[in-house]
């Protein structure tokens, strides 16, 4: 009877695990804020978590290597007062590049009003070939080189194994959606446009 509860509970645990890019079994997660820096939690399963202005809470600074010049360093605070839509990316990965375009197009849409797309480019150990589908996509919003994406850490633990995750962080850098999924412009833009006008 014991064999058949524990059965019973793997099967339950694998029935929430997220279908994305190069997960390794993992469960999705959901974000919080808690304890006044934003982290991950579990249960539920959610793959798109939205926060109103009052639930936000702010991430820990992070910095990296750029993906398209090793010798400069790319840091969070670089984007001072920006909508920042920070969006986890492999090349190796059909979701990552299928919503490259969308996120090119919320980045030219988001640039002139204060805002702009960083990407963290992971999993990728050969930069040359991340290099390349960045320049054959007409890429031009930058991407940190994070390979390992120790990155996660700082954005409050978000689970690694879900590719791509795209993270929309108001001017306070505070998480204000987290998409576990692939999303489109539209899907970034109905959140990033509105924080644009916060103040």
């Amino acid at each position: 009877m014991h064999r058949r509860s524990l059965l019973t509970a793997v099967v339950a645990a694998s029935a929430v695990a997220l279908v994305a890019c190069g997960q390794s079994g993992d469960n999705a997660q959901n974000a919080v804020a808690v304890g006044g820096t934003f982290q991950f939690h579990s249960p539920g399963g959610d793959t798109v978590i939205t926060y109103d202005e009052e639930e936000r809470a702010p991430l820990q600074g992070f910095s990296g290597t750029s993906l398209m010049d090793q010798d400069e360093t790319i840091d969070l605070a670089d984007f001072e007062d920006e909508v920042v839509v920070i969006n986890a990316w492999g090349q190796w990965c059909a979701p990552c590049r299928a919503e490259v375009d969308d996120l090119q197009e919320a980045h030219e849409t988001l640039e002139p009003l204060g805002g702009s797309v960083l990407g963290i480019n992971v999993r990728d150990y050969q930069p040359e070939i991340a290099q390349d589908f960045v320049l054959d996509n007409g890429v031009t919003y930058p991407s940190i080189y994070d390979p390992p994406f120790r990155t996660a850490i700082a954005l409050g633990g978000v689970p690694t194994s879900v590719i791509p995750t795209t993270v929309v962080l108001d001017r306070e850098h505070r998480p204000a959606a987290v998409f576990l999924q692939e999303v489109t412009a539209d899907d970034i833009l109905e959140v990033a446009l509105p924080l644009t006008e916060e103040t």
